[in-house]
């Protein structure tokens, strides 16, 4: 009988290994619970630990290099959240990178939108960041406050007003340097735009800026003497926003006077991300310039007839519906749209309202 209770012990199967990341920026394991312990090891995020036991609040872990000790359960992250954003770098490893972009402040990247969501990587000041999308919810209520309800007075008729439109966040999918991917809070990033081009911006958020070629210029002040020319898109400094750029510029370098200016702007748009750069001919062009392979740009924006873009209330998602897509070449220090033979460009969504401006009148002649 012991021969066989023995046995079946033998065949049991262990029970699988446990593990947890660290979510602290840094931390150390320690000996034992207790208001005085020693530190056994350092510990700093993402690094693997091995569980060996459960406290009330700590867990016994293992490093990777055998040092064992205590840590807090609330520094940690469980395997399956460590699965989750594995799962999420999986499945947008392909997405176009739409901008790049540095951190302005230590900050955790998030499984998804949200203040209150869970995150894991932590990210230095500094480091930099490859965008993926936006996305926009709500921005939270703080602890304890209410949204403030409306004063009736007796014997006055109530009158019902529009409620006003919530705080908005935004975030942006990101990808670090290890090619991690999470979701950040979009004031905690830094776009790359260059400086002589911050400038120009007119009160403007620069949300992207993309070379399109560059000139020789020996008597510019910059080091490098190719310079660079850029088209950039721009937002107003507001979250919440439905598209993600109203405004395109191209900047071209005046070699006569060594300065930027501004070459072509496509201004009260509602255009979406991303804006792709390449060198092309125009299919539709019979001139010799057209022949000729140049730089050029395209985006879309919101058609006319499409209905309003509402971001998802639950992922912040900005999905638009019907787009216009505008494809521009640079030939020299002009920039064409490139268009079909006698098409007629398509009508396009506006943020703001077009104002026309009327016609003067035709001056009457004087007889002699």
């Amino acid at each position: 009988m012991l021969i066989s209770i023995s046995g079946c012990s033998r065949l049991r199967p262990k029970p699988p290994r446990e593990y947890v990341y660290v979510t602290a920026k840094k931390t150390y394991l320690r000996d034992r619970v207790a208001a005085v312990s020693n530190r056994t090891a350092d510990v700093e995020n993402g690094d693997k630990l091995q569980v060996l036991d459960h406290g009330r609040r700590f867990l016994k872990v293992q490093t990777g290099k055998g040092e064992q000790g205590w840590i807090n359960e609330k520094l940690v992250a469980t395997q399956a959240l460590f699965d989750q954003f594995a799962a999420l770098t999986k499945d947008h490893e392909k997405d176009p990178v739409v901008a790049s972009g540095v951190v302005r402040d230590d900050v955790y990247m998030h499984l998804t939108p949200g203040r209150e969501t869970e995150h894991f990587y932590r990210l230095a000041e500094g480091e930099k960041l490859k965008l993926l999308r936006r996305a926009t919810l709500p921005k939270p209520l703080p602890p304890g406050l209410r949204p403030v309800a409306p004063v009736v007075v007796k014997g006055k008729a109530v009158v019902a007003e529009a409620p006003a439109p919530p705080a908005m966040d935004d975030w942006w999918l990101v990808r670090d340097a290890r090619g991690d991917a999470g979701w950040v809070y979009s004031r905690l990033i830094d776009v790359d735009a260059p400086d002589a081009l911050v400038r120009y911006s007119e009160g403007q958020r620069i949300v992207g800026a993309y070379v399109l070629a560059k000139v020789y210029d020996p008597e510019a002040s910059q080091d490098d003497k190719n310079i660079a020319e850029y088209v950039t898109v721009t937002s107003p400094y507001q979250a919440g926003l439905p598209y993600d750029f109203n405004q395109v510029r191209v900047f071209i370098w005046n070699v006569k006077k060594h300065r930027y200016e501004t070459a072509y702007r496509d201004k009260n748009i509602e255009g979406y991300l991303p804006v792709k750069v390449t060198m092309a001919s125009d299919p539709y062009g019979k001139a010799p310039a057209s022949m000729t392979v140049a730089p050029t740009y395209s985006y879309r924006v919101l058609a006319d007839d499409a209905s309003p873009v509402v971001p998802d209330p639950v992922t912040g998602a900005i999905v638009p519906g019907k787009t216009v897509l505008k494809t521009y070449r640079l030939e020299g220090n002009l920039v064409r749209r490139v268009l079909s033979p006698n098409a007629t460009a398509p009508e396009e969504a506006h943020p703001e309202p077009v104002v026309k401006k009327a016609k003067k009148a035709p001056r009457s002649r004087r007889r002699r």
